[in-house]
């Protein structure tokens, strides 16, 4: 609960380039709770390197909710998570914009006990040499927070 309070507050700062990922295995299942919070006119300048085609102000600027299977691919082509070093893909729950933040809720399935989890955060790669990607991993006995950054954007999580 500190890291989440702690990183929260990191967003307060903008322009500092921050994600913020918390990745949460529900105990007893096979599932994984994945959220993300990040600036949305960065989600905007990142969105333009998975898609470069679109007009992403009739896209996003005037909807009055974000068109979610956009969202949905351009999670999945910028944040890769592997369990068991199988990777895995998420579907889009939810999609929030709120005071320039876009919050974005994920399902994955998983295993029901898993025993490695990587995770490789392309978010906003190469855009800004301040850039921070802040990673939380929870299990039922395992949590533990990662930053990555441009140089170091992957990190595997062994589950005891």
């Amino acid at each position: 609960m500190f890291n989440i309070l702690t990183i929260s507050i990191w967003f307060l700062f903008h322009p500092v380039h921050v994600t913020i990922t918390s990745i949460d295995h529900v105990p007893g299942t096979d599932s994984l709770k994945v959220f993300c919070r990040m600036y949305f006119d960065d989600f905007l300048h990142d969105y333009q390197t998975y898609d470069d085609d679109r007009d992403l102000t009739k896209i996003f600027g005037n909807q009055p909710a974000l068109p979610a299977d956009l969202v949905n691919n351009y999670f999945n082509s910028k944040v890769f998570i592997y369990v068991n070093n199988k990777l895995l893909i998420g579907k889009l729950l939810t999609v929030n914009l709120v005071d320039n933040e876009i919050s974005m809720n994920l399902h994955y399935k998983a295993v029901k006990k898993p025993k490695k989890i990587t995770v490789r955060n392309m978010m906003l790669a190469g855009w800004f040499s301040d850039q921070v990607n802040m990673i939380i991993v929870r299990t039922d006995k395992f949590e533990k927070g990662f930053k990555l950054t441009p140089g170091q954007n992957e990190e595997t999580f062994i589950i005891k």
